[in-house]
C-alpha cells in the first residue's frame, strides 16, 4: 500500500501532481499578460501630423499629384508634391522641387503653380518667396527669408516675371533668385538658386520655365495656357533683367539712392 501511495503521488504530466504545480504558473503568466496590457494602454501614442493652415485659419484640402513636369536635364530628380486646394478661394496649388538646399555645389529649385479664378492676384513677391522658403521640401528644415533686393523683370514664355535677389537661411545661407509671374487664372512663383551660393541669372530662370510642362484633361483652362506658351521660348533671347522705369517692382517700392551729401 505504501508503494502504491508513492506511485500515486508521482503520476505523469497528466496527473494530479502536474495540475498542482501548473496552476500557480498559469496564474503568474496571466498576471504578467494583464500587466503588459495595462502598461501598453498608458503609453502615449504618436501625435498625428498637424496640417498647415492657410491665412484664413482653414485647412487646405490635399488632392492628388498634378501632371506637372520639368523636362530640363539635371542630376537631381524632380519632385512634385500632392496638390492643395484652398477652401476659401478654391485655388489649387502644386509645388515642384529639385535639388537640396544644403548641397551648395548643386542648383536648387522650388516652384509653385497656382491655378483658378483670381490666381493672378498675387500677395507680393516678398510674401511668396517667404512662403516657399517656409514650406521646405520633405526631409529638409524650413528656410527663412532674411534679405531681398528687387531686380526688375525678365521675359519668359509665360510673359514678364518679376524677379529679386533673395538671401535664404537654413542649414546654410544661399543667395537665390525669387520670381513671380501671373496671368488670368495662373500664377507661377518660387526661387532658383545657382551652384556655389550665387543667385541664378535671368537667362537660367527663363530656360527653367521653358522646360516646365503641364497637361491635365481635368483642367482644360490651365492646360490651354501652357499650350499657348509652349511656342514662345524665351530661353535663348533672355539676357539681363529689364529695369522697371516706375521705380517699383510689383507691389514693392525700390529704394532710390540718396542725393544728400
Amino acid at each position: 500500500m505504501r508503494i502504491g501511495a508513492i506511485d500515486d503521488a508521482d503520476e505523469g504530466p497528466s496527473g494530479r501532481g502536474f495540475s498542482a504545480i501548473g496552476l500557480p504558473v498559469r496564474i503568474a503568466v496571466g498576471s504578467l499578460v494583464v500587466a503588459l496590457i495595462a502598461i501598453a494602454a498608458r503609453m502615449p501614442s504618436a501625435p498625428a501630423p498637424v496640417p498647415m493652415l492657410n491665412r484664413t485659419g482653414e485647412v487646405p484640402a490635399i488632392v492628388g499629384t498634378a501632371p506637372l513636369r520639368l523636362t530640363e536635364p539635371g542630376i537631381d530628380p524632380v519632385r512634385v508634391e500632392p496638390g492643395r486646394i484652398d477652401p476659401k478661394t478654391g485655388l489649387r496649388e502644386d509645388v515642384l522641387g529639385r535639388g537640396s538646399f544644403s548641397a551648395l555645389e548643386a542648383p536648387v529649385l522650388r516652384l509653385a503653380v497656382t491655378r483658378g479664378i483670381g490666381a493672378e492676384r498675387a500677395p507680393g513677391l516678398y510674401v511668396l518667396v517667404a512662403r516657399r522658403a517656409a514650406m521646405a521640401a520633405r526631409g529638409e528644415l524650413p528656410l527663412s527669408l532674411s534679405r531681398m533686393v528687387p531686380r526688375g523683370v525678365v521675359a519668359t514664355r509665360f510673359g514678364p516675371a518679376e524677379i529679386a535677389e533673395v538671401t535664404l537661411s537654413g542649414p546654410l545661407t544661399r543667395t537665390c533668385t525669387g520670381f513671380v509671374l501671373a496671368q488670368a487664372g495662373l500664377r507661377i512663383d518660387g526661387f532658383l538658386c545657382a551652384p556655389l551660393g550665387s543667385a541664378a541669372e535671368p537667362k537660367a530662370l527663363a530656360c527653367t520655365l521653358d522646360a516646365l510642362d503641364f497637361d491635365d484633361q481635368s483642367d482644360p483652362t490651365a492646360s490651354a495656357l501652357f499650350r499657348q506658351a509652349k511656342g514662345r521660348s524665351a530661353c535663348e533671347a533672355a539676357g539681363t533683367a529689364a529695369a522697371d522705369p516706375t521705380g517699383r517692382t510689383g507691389s514693392i517700392e525700390r529704394r532710390r539712392p540718396s542725393t544728400k551729401n
